[in-house]
């Protein structure tokens, strides 16, 4: 019987029941995961701090992302397969982010790509699928450009800042994609974005340490 799961299946379960994703970054890790039976697997640009003891996930690069992204495929036998694609390869140089997002399709064998949400995080997504790759947002809080958000806290807590997280979702959502990771945001927050966004999926996400 094949179990795999595909953006097309992930679509399809939409209000029918929980999706699940969880973060691996290795082999060993991969095999519990999707044994498991967890829809989504991750390879979260986190290993920067928690696999390589960097400071900031804005340090780790391709070549590292697309090393941990190909061990876990190797593993992964059911599971859809996302890559977090780091600092560097897209919001450093934007021109670059369709070839970068492609090295996780064609040489990792990730069915998809995470972006974080940043100033030009629009037109960075709309490149990217276009090319044809499955993209999933990331709002909130976003590590790699969290100087600028004031820390690692939880966003959202006022009027303003909220009403420009749901535009930003609604605006990811118009221009593709699938998923949007809602990171660290009050939870009435992340119920009215899930509310008013019907076609993607959504993963509310606390981090332990805040």
């Amino acid at each position: 019987m094949n179990n795999k799961v595909t953006i097309d299946l992930i679509s399809s379960l939409k209000n029918k029941r929980k999706i699940t994703m969880l973060t691996a970054y290795d082999y060993p890790t991969a095999c519990l995961v999707d044994k498991a039976g967890i829809d989504i697997i991750l390879v979260g640009d986190s290993l920067a701090n928690v696999v390589l003891g960097l400071e900031s996930t804005t340090q780790v690069g391709m070549p590292e992302m697309l090393h941990h992204a190909k061990a876990v495929r190797r593993a992964v036998k059911n599971s859809l397969l996302i890559g977090d694609m780091p600092y560097s390869s897209y919001q450093l140089n934007s021109d670059e982010c369709v070839t970068n997002a492609q090295k996780f399709i064609t040489e990792a064998g990730c069915q998809g790509v995470k972006l974080e949400w940043f100033d030009n995080c629009l037109k960075v997504t709309e490149q990217i699928i276009q090319a044809q790759i499955p993209v999933m947002g990331h709002i909130g809080l976003t590590p790699q450009t969290a100087d600028k958000i004031g820390g690692f806290k939880c966003q959202g807590k006022d009027a303003q800042t909220a009403n420009r997280l749901i535009n930003q979702a609604v605006e990811l959502e118009k221009k593709g994609c699938f998923a949007i990771v809602l990171e660290c945001l009050p939870d009435k927050i992340a119920e009215l974005i899930t509310k008013k966004n019907k076609n993607s999926d959504y993963w509310y996400r606390f981090r332990n340490s805040l």
